[in-house]
């Protein structure tokens, strides 16, 4: 198993990393307020196919799992303000049924998936429920494609995302069954592989940013950076982000795989995608708390001021990591997953 990037894998990490600074960032986080999103940042995305990345060849970009990690870690240390994460993924489920429209594989209408399950007719907390064309998700066991226009109005959210709750109504069934559960479930494994490669680019550039900030913040005469507890406080940072990035790395690594994995805790290994998907959301979840958290701090007041960049990444760190369960929720989730074949 290499989780190394190829050369043509660092040629994507580049090209996104260059992208993402220069059409967007925190001032593009700014100006998507409250709705969350940046129209013209997805229109240039668009002029790239980046939306279609995900699809097949020779209709789309052929990226695998592997490949789309990449984009997402480079999104998340820009906080870029585009569905880029969630369209691709319905792009994936859409392709596999043969539902796909040019429209979505250019970028033209937006393609969402519902994380939740469906209550009472109404999709709850959709990430990209404030501007999705289309809708994917899971009710009643069948799998459904809503084609409703979006409200462009989001939920109040810490993140300034565009989460919106949708009515499920007057929605295509596209799968039923086993089929519409299995195809739901590796969606949704998918999804949070994707978002935890995000959370790793919020977390490294949480650091970037700390770190030079105790470099330039003098008190009594000294940066705050030569002092011992400030040191000691970041030093464990760039182990947590570069041990996120490497379980993220196994998820889309077992993803991409043809054939299913195991979990075998006696020898502690674990090759199942979905296990590692949540192992993944979970831990990268938890490490851009702790770095956004920590960053905040040796802000002092600062920190906390609108003008200062550190506050952005604070909040969609924890906006992003809870936007599917709270962290509780999903390490229930993963004890499930992990014990589904112990006895007792």
């Amino acid at each position: 198993m290499d989780l190394g990037m190829n050369t043509d894998q660092e040629t994507i990490k580049d090209v996104f990393s260059s992208f993402f600074i220069e059409q967007t960032g925190p001032e593009s986080a700014r100006n998507s307020m409250p709705l969350g999103f940046d129209a013209k940042a997805w229109k240039r995305i668009s002029e790239t196919e980046a939306p279609g990345m995900g699809v097949s060849s020779p209709t789309g970009g052929g990226a695998s799992l592997s490949d789309l990690v990449i984009v997402a870690e480079e999104a998340g240390s820009q906080i870029a303000p585009i569905p880029i994460i969630d369209h691709v993924v319905a792009s994936r489920v859409l392709e596999k049924l043969d539902l796909l429209e040019e429209e979505v594989l250019t970028g033209t209408l937006i393609a969402g998936l519902v994380v939740r399950p469906v209550e009472n007719g109404v999709a709850k907390s959709v990430p990209t429920g404030a501007i999705a064309n289309r809708l994917i998700a899971l009710n009643e066991g069948n799998l459904v494609l809503l084609t409703d226009e979006p409200p462009n109005e989001s939920l109040p959210n810490h993140g300034d995302l565009p989460i919106a709750h949708r009515e499920i109504k007057n929605a295509n069934v596209i799968a039923e069954g086993k089929e519409a559960t299995q195809i739901f479930d590796r969606a949704l494994n998918e999804w949070k592989t994707l978002i935890s490669a995000f959370l790793v680019g919020i977390t490294r550039s949480s650091i970037e940013m700390t770190v030079d900030y105790v470099k330039d913040r003098h008190q009594f005469g000294k940066p705050i950076g030569s002092f011992q507890s400030v040191q000691h406080g970041l030093a464990d940072l760039p182990g947590l982000c570069d041990g996120a990035r490497l379980l993220v790395n196994k998820a889309a690594w077992a993803g991409d795989k043809e054939i299913p994995g195991e979990v075998n805790l006696t020898d502690n290994e674990i090759s199942d995608f979905a296990t590692l998907a949540s192992m993944s959301l979970i831990f990268a979840g938890e490490t851009s708390l702790h770095a956004t958290d920590r960053g905040l701090h040796y802000h002092g007041g600062y920190g906390f001021s609108e003008e200062y960049d550190i506050q952005l990444f604070y909040r969609r760190a924890r906006a992003w990591s809870q936007i599917l369960n709270s962290p509780s929720e999903e390490c229930l989730h993963l004890a499930d997953l992990l014990l589904k074949d112990s006895e007792g």
